[in-house]
């Protein structure tokens, strides 16, 4: 795979620019390329510059709104509503997210309901804001069917994520961001662009047998659910918790509704955050670190977003596959 060396920097204004030209406004834009940098930044390539293609496809087709104002309102004291807009979820995390922590900090607990968003981002960048204000910090949403349930061949379940952080005053937060599926679909896709396998118990080809090839999955297969029937369980939890709990489509509704453009389908998003230092009380962090502390003391233990937190501490350029940049630079032509 060939690669060109892009600054930071560079990869926010690639992204940008090419965003403003396809009909994004400058705070979608700014919010969008902010996401697709630090995801970069992060070395998570599945949800960088990777993505943007799709989301010009979806500006181009006029399925998502470029230029989006996102509203919220207070449902209770602890629970938002937040109506995207029918913009990226990004922009609709600017806003929410002050609301969220603002109501959590006064109730000890928050539930931030998105509807109207085009989620294809990664998840720790939300929950991770979260735990800057030391509170704890959950998010999951659905997408389109890509997974088979646990015992079926064909798709229903999106890759649905969850994202959880952990905050640690004077210390980076302990943060995971997984798909329930056995694999990211972008990282499939990724494995297929590149000319690698991926493990057995990835995913089936379009006949329903395992298969070890990323473009047999992504091309007519399905995904499979990590851990079987357990991630199945969980992926289901994500449907009526991001679609059902805040009145938006599941994953199967969401792609009877899409266009086909190859961009984010509109759907939902369940955000919860939790304030330790009220339901714990004092002392919770020198409690919790106790757990941290003997998790990595032992042997091949790796806290969860370590890598993630290692990678950003470094400015120096990133490398990103060459024709991934062509064809950008093709859609700002």
């Amino acid at each position: 795979m060939k690669t060109v060396s892009l600054e930071l920097v560079e990869i926010h204004e690639l992204a940008f620019s090419c965003l403003m030209q396809n009909g994004a406004d400058k705070l979608n834009a700014s919010a969008l390329a902010d996401t697709i940098m630090n995801a970069e930044r992060d070395g998570s390539h599945s949800h960088g510059l990777f993505r943007l293609p799709a989301y010009v496809a979806s500006l181009r087709s006029g399925k998502v709104n470029g230029k989006a104002r996102p509203s919220a309102s207070s449902l209770t004291p602890a629970v938002i509503r937040l109506h995207g807009d029918n913009g990226y979820a990004p922009m609709a995390h600017q806003i929410g997210i002050p609301e969220l922590v603002k109501a959590t900090k006064t109730t000890g607990i928050g539930v931030m309901a998105i509807t109207h968003v085009h989620h294809m981002a990664a998840l720790w960048p939300e929950v991770e804001a979260i735990a800057k204000h030391n509170l704890v910090g959950l998010a999951c949403t659905p997408y389109m069917p890509a997974v088979a349930p646990a015992g079926a061949i064909k798709a229903l379940f999106g890759t649905n994520p969850i994202s959880f952080a952990w905050p640690r005053p004077g210390n980076t937060p302990v943060v995971f961001d997984m798909a329930t599926a056995a694999m990211a679909m972008g990282e499939v896709q990724i494995a297929a662009r590149d000319g690698h396998s991926v493990p057995l118990g990835t995913g089936l080809d379009a006949d329903g047998q395992a298969t070890t090839d990323p473009q047999k999955i992504a091309e007519g297969g399905v995904l499979l659910p990590f851990g079987g029937h357990k991630g199945s369980a969980i992926a289901m939890m994500v449907e009526l918790l991001a679609a059902g709990l805040v009145n938006e489509n599941f994953s199967f509704e969401a792609k009877e509704g899409d266009n086909g453009d190859g961009g984010p389908p509109r759907g939902g998003q369940f955000i919860l955050a939790l304030a330790p230092d009220i339901i714990a009380g004092a002392g919770w962090e020198d409690h919790c670190d106790r757990l941290f502390d003997r998790m990595s003391g032992m042997d091949g233990v790796r806290m969860p977003g370590d890598r993630r937190h290692k990678n950003r501490l470094s400015d120096a350029p990133r490398k990103i596959n060459s024709d991934l940049v062509k064809k950008i630079r093709h859609l700002m032509a």
